[in-house]
């Protein structure tokens, strides 16, 4: 036991022990203020960004500043690591070449990852949706709950997850981006005076307008007939809204709309069923 330990006892080995620990260390200790910085710095530009608005939304700036803290924290282990082996006499140069044939090799059988990395990273630098859109993507349509550089997660109306890898999104529809259409079609009896009904109408919208004015960017109108259907005339009314506002003023209207018919006296007709004898 005491031939093992022999060689480590030396007084060679003891100064080369502390002096490569001191290194380590050093390595350490400037790696974490190399950390801090970079993330103050990163901190700044992003909150003065976020003032002026210089990069769009707060939070797609959110989302890149997460994965900035993430670039500069990883790369900056990364040269840690290739230093504390350089300190214990490991020859770098061989490991980096040797990643780089074996990233060369992973890159030909890993070409989808590859390309979802690059879909995400420019889905999130050019701001085509962030956290909390609804969207339409990849034949899925939710709510986003999570978008990073390789996968989006999307939750329907089902309360479903689906979780999308970036490269199948090549098309992306965003409800939340500006004002909502709401569109409701009522249909009265073709007995029905289409004048009086339009005016009932329009008088409710209104008032259903006034009530919701928080929420509705152009007030509801009655454009008229929209169509001539076997038994009924369909009358059309349209507003736009707040972005996702609009289905809970469709059921809204729908309600009030009918009520205000029933009110006048004015028939909605309902589908007759013919018996064959």
């Amino acid at each position: 036991m005491t031939q093992f330990f022999e060689p480590y006892m030396k007084p060679e080995f003891i100064s080369w022990l502390f002096l490569n620990l001191g290194k380590i260390i050093g390595i350490l200790i400037g790696a974490r203020i190399l950390i801090q910085l970079g993330r103050g710095m990163i901190e700044r530009l992003f909150a003065q960004s976020m003032r002026s608005r210089l990069f769009g939304e707060a939070k797609r700036l959110e989302t890149l500043k997460v994965l900035s803290l993430s670039i500069v924290t990883y790369g900056i282990y990364f040269m840690v690591i290739l230093m504390v082996l350089g300190v214990l006499g490991v020859n770098t140069a061989s490991i980096i070449a040797s990643a780089g044939i074996v990233g060369l090799a992973v890159g030909f059988g890993a070409q989808s990852l590859v390309k979802d990395v690059i879909t995400g990273f420019f889905m999130i630098f050019e701001n085509y949706f962030t956290v909390g859109d609804y969207i339409q993507a990849a034949g899925v349509g939710g709510i986003v709950e999570e978008m990073g550089l390789r996968t989006t997660t999307i939750r329907d109306w089902a309360g479903e997850l689906h979780i999308i890898p970036n490269s199948q999104i090549t098309i992306v529809t965003n409800f939340s981006r500006g004002k909502s259409r709401a569109l409701v079609d009522v249909r009265i009896s073709y007995k029905e005076d289409i004048d009086r009904a339009i005016e009932v109408l329009q008088k409710e919208a209104d008032q259903v307008a006034k009530e919701f004015k928080e929420t509705i960017v152009e007030a509801p109108r009655v454009l008229g007939v929209q169509d001539l259907g076997s038994s009924e005339v369909l009358i059309r009314v349209i507003a736009f809204t707040q972005a996702l506002e609009q289905w809970p003023l469709e059921r809204e209207l729908r309600k009030r709309l009918k009520g205000a018919l029933d009110q006048a006296g004015i028939e909605i007709p309902s589908p007759a069923a013919k018996v064959v004898y």
